[in-house]
């Protein structure tokens, strides 16, 4: 039986004055507060209103019947247990009704014992589904944090790697975070903010995780790469997707995979063109191209900021998209350096 802490708010319904008094006081002589309806206009505000741990409800009632009433309460009301009440001995109904989410069910003429054991059971089952959801809820929320700290955890060795190669070479040191404050610049230029910001943001610093396997020699040769040396350098696309993707989302996987995409879909190895490339990834593409052309590379001394500007404009609507491009003069002019 349910001892006095488990009994509360019990809504009786039922079109018969003289059924809901009795029920009324035999559930309020055991201890539960009891409130009444005899009809099914109002209820679902009713049950709203005063937050009923069970519902007795009568099938059959003037206007809308107990079981067209049950699929409603049940969905706006799923920690309500519901028992239903019915004069009728159709195996069918009940049946039905339990499939409906029901808990229990008691017919007419009442014991009015049984129907205080039936309430007592129904609302220990009540409780013991809501521990276990709140014991399940807290599970899925610790095992979800560890999930988060294991993903920081490894997020942070990677970001730590990359800077720490990038640091080695005189040529790309600071690179990814230097990518990463143009790209949110030009994100939040485009009024972009949330989760997609800060995927952005992510995307950005982990881009060149795949250069973790290049061949050092060929990423800083000094003279024009042959067409197997500009594959390999390429890959370092797919590579860093491949190594980051058992920790981050499909729209960072998707930056890293696509952000050396050209806007007119004729990139190196490139299947896809314009709007279809990711927003995030076009917009590393034009941070990307700048930090690069504007750092010393073996092949060549840095352009000035004002020359870098002019060759992603120069760009426009070929290797890059022309609205990131615009939004990414506008965020220099504001001195973005």
């Amino acid at each position: 039986m349910a001892d006095m802490t488990e009994r509360g708010k019990i809504l009786i319904v039922d079109d018969e004055k003289a059924v809901r008094t009795a029920i009324n006081r035999r559930l309020t002589r055991a201890g539960h507060t009891c409130t009444e309806a005899a009809d099914a206009k109002g209820l679902i505000d009713r049950i709203k209103e005063d937050q009923p741990q069970l519902v007795i409800l009568d099938i059959k009632m003037p206007g809308r019947s107990g079981n067209e009433l049950l699929p409603e309460i049940i969905a706006s009301f799923p920690g309500t247990a519901v028992v239903m009440a019915t004069a009728v001995a159709d195996p069918n109904v009940i049946v039905e009704c339990m499939r409906g989410g029901a808990q229990d069910y008691i017919m007419k003429p009442f014991d009015l014992e049984y129907v205080a054991q039936i309430v007592d059971k129904a609302l220990e089952k009540r409780k013991l589904e809501q521990d276990i959801k709140e014991f399940q809820e807290g599970l899925q929320a610790e095992v979800e944090h560890q999930r988060k700290e294991t993903q920081k955890l490894f997020l942070n060795s990677i970001e730590s790697l990359v800077f720490a190669l990038e640091a080695k070479d005189k040529y790309t040191a600071g690179h990814s975070r230097r990518v990463a404050y143009i790209a949110v610049a030009i994100g939040e230029k485009l009024d972009i903010s949330g989760d997609e910001l800060d995927n952005i943001r992510l995307g950005a610093l982990l881009h060149d995780t795949g250069k973790i396997a290049v061949d050092h020699s060929i990423m800083n040769k000094p003279g024009r790469l042959t067409e197997d040396e500009y594959r390999h350098v390429m890959a370092h696309a797919s590579i860093g997707a491949g190594i980051v993707k058992p920790v981050v989302n499909q729209q960072i996987l998707d930056i890293i995979i696509h952000h050396h995409d050209f806007y007119n879909g004729k990139g190196y190895d490139q299947h896809i063109s314009g709007d279809q490339i990711p927003l995030g990834a076009k917009i590393i593409a034009v941070a990307d191209s700048y930090d690069a052309m504007t750092s010393d590379r073996p092949y060549r001394i840095a352009l000035t900021g004002e020359q870098g500007v002019n060759e992603i404009l120069r760009c426009s609507g070929t290797q890059f998209d022309p609205a990131i491009a615009q939004a990414f003069h506008q965020v220099h002019l504001s001195g973005i350096e």
